[in-house]
C-alpha cells in the first residue's frame, strides 16, 4: 500500500524538527523544505556561530534532521514574497499608525500559503509543520482548536488560514506537551543546550522595530505633535510610526502623571496622550475577517476573544455590523487595544475566526 505523502515546513527548529520525525514514524511518506524568507546564511560565518543565532530559518539543523531520517529535503527561496506580504505591510502598517503582527501575516501569505502551492505543484496530498495546533474532524467537518500544551499554543498565529485547507493540514506535535517535544529532539540528536525559543520578529532579531523602521523607511522619521486629549500640544514626537498605543517609555514629556499613548493620528501627525486609564476599551470593530464559522455574520454570538498572543481569551459578545465588519463587546474593558492587531475568536477550544482590529 502506498503511502500517504506529506510536505513539511522544516525551520530547523525543535519543533519542526521532532514534526518530521514523528510523522515518518507515522508511516507518510516525508519531503522536507525550508522556505527561505530572510537572509541566506554564511556557511563560514554560520560556523563559527551557535545553531540557534544563525539567522531566521537554521538550514543547517535542517538538513542535519533530514539525512538522520533519510528524507528528501530542499531550500525553496522565497524572499521576494516575503518582503512584498510581510515586510513591506509591516512597513506600510506603522507608517499608517497602526501595530502589525508581521508572524500572523507571515503565516497567511507566505508559510502555509507557500507550502500549499509546492504540495499542489509537487502532487502531495499533505501539509505539515511544527505548529503548536490541532485540526478536529468529526463528520466530514475539520475545525481549528488550540494545542494540547496551552502554554505553547500558536493558534492565535494561524486564525487566517483558509478553511479549505484544514482536511490537508497536519501539526505532528499539537497534541504534545513541549516537555515531551524536547525528549524527542533529544532522542533525534539535536544540540538541546544550543537551542532556544526566539521570541522576536525574524527580521528585526538585531536590534528594535524602531531601529529597522528608520534603516527601511527613513520617511518615518516625521516628527510632529504630541497632544492631549483636548489636542493641546505638550511636546514633539519622531514619528507616528515610533509609538503604539499603551507605550509610555521613550516619549520625553514631563508631566505631573505617568502618561501613556492612547491613539495615533496620521492625518494629522499627532499622537495622543493621556492616563492610564483612558487606554481601557469596552468594544472594538474588526475587518479583514477570516471566519470558519459563517453564523458569526448573520447573528450575536457569545464567545472568549484574544487580543493578543500573550494574554488569554476574555469573554464578549460579537455583533455582525454587515458582511465584512464585527463588533466585539468585551465582558471586561481590555487595555491598549491597538489598532492593526488580530482579535482571534474562540467557542471553547475550537477557533471560530478573527479579524484585524480597527482604529477607533
Amino acid at each position: 500500500m502506498k503511502k500517504p505523502t506529506v510536505l513539511l515546513g522544516m525551520s530547523g527548529g525543535v519543533d519542526s524538527s521532532v514534526a518530521a520525525a514523528l510523522l515518518v514514524r507515522q508511516g507518510y511518506d516525508v519531503r522536507g523544505v525550508t522556505l527561505q524568507v530572510w537572509e541566506h546564511e554564511d556557511e563560514e560565518v554560520a560556523a563559527s556561530k551557535k545553531w540557534q543565532e544563525r539567522g531566521c530559518c537554521k538550514i543547517g539543523i535542517a538538513k542535519y534532521v533530514a539525512q538522520r531520517l533519510k528524507i528528501p529535503y530542499e531550500v525553496v527561496d522565497q524572499r521576494r514574497l516575503f518582503r512584498e506580504a510581510v515586510i513591506d505591510d509591516f512597513l506600510r502598517a506603522y507608517a499608517g499608525g497602526t501595530t502589525p503582527n508581521p508572524c500572523v501575516r507571515c503565516n497567511e501569505r507566505v508559510k502555509l500559503r507557500g507550502l500549499v502551492a509546492l504540495a499542489d505543484q509537487w502532487g502531495i496530498s499533505y501539509v505539515a509543520t511544527g505548529h503548536y495546533v490541532q485540526i478536529h474532524e468529526s463528520q466530514g467537518s475539520f475545525v481549528l482548536r488550540r494545542s494540547a500544551d496551552e502554554k505553547k499554543d500558536q493558534s492565535y498565529f494561524l486564525y487566517r488560514i483558509r478553511p479549505d485547507w484544514l482536511p490537508r493540514l497536519r501539526f505532528p506535535v499539537g497534541a504534545m506537551q513541549k516537555s515531551q517535544v524536547w525528549a524527542e529532539a533529544e532522542a533525534l540528536g539535536l544540540p538541546v543546550d544550543e537551542l532556544k525559543e526566539s521570541q522576536e520578529i525574524c527580521f528585526v532579531s538585531h536590534g528594535d522595530y524602531r531601529t529597522f523602521l528608520e534603516s527601511e523607511m527613513p520617511s518615518a522619521k516625521n516628527p510632529g505633535s504630541f497632544v492631549d486629549e483636548q489636542g493641546r500640544a505638550i511636546g514633539q514626537h519622531d514619528g507616528i510610526a515610533f509609538y503604539t498605543p499603551g507605550q509610555r517609555r521613550g516619549l520625553g514629556v514631563a508631566a505631573g502623571q505617568r502618561l501613556y499613548v492612547q491613539r495615533v493620528h496620521p492625518s494629522t501627525n499627532t499622537v495622543v496622550l493621556g492616563p492610564e486609564d483612558g487606554l481601557l476599551s469596552s468594544s472594538c470593530l474588526l475587518k479583514d475577517l477570516n471566519l470558519f464559522d459563517g453564523s458569526l455574520l448573520s447573528t450575536t454570538t457569545e464567545v472568549a476573544v484574544k487580543v493578543r498572543y500573550a494574554t488569554p481569551a476574555t469573554p464578549a459578545r460579537i455583533e455582525p455590523l454587515d458582511d465584512h465588519t464585527l463588533r466585539v463587546h468585551f465582558s471586561v474593558p481590555q487595555r491598549a487595544l491597538s489598532p492593526g492587531q488580530s482579535a482571534v475568536l474562540y467557542r471553547g477550544d475550537h477557533v471560530v475566526g478573527g479579524g484585524i482590529i480597527q482604529p477607533s
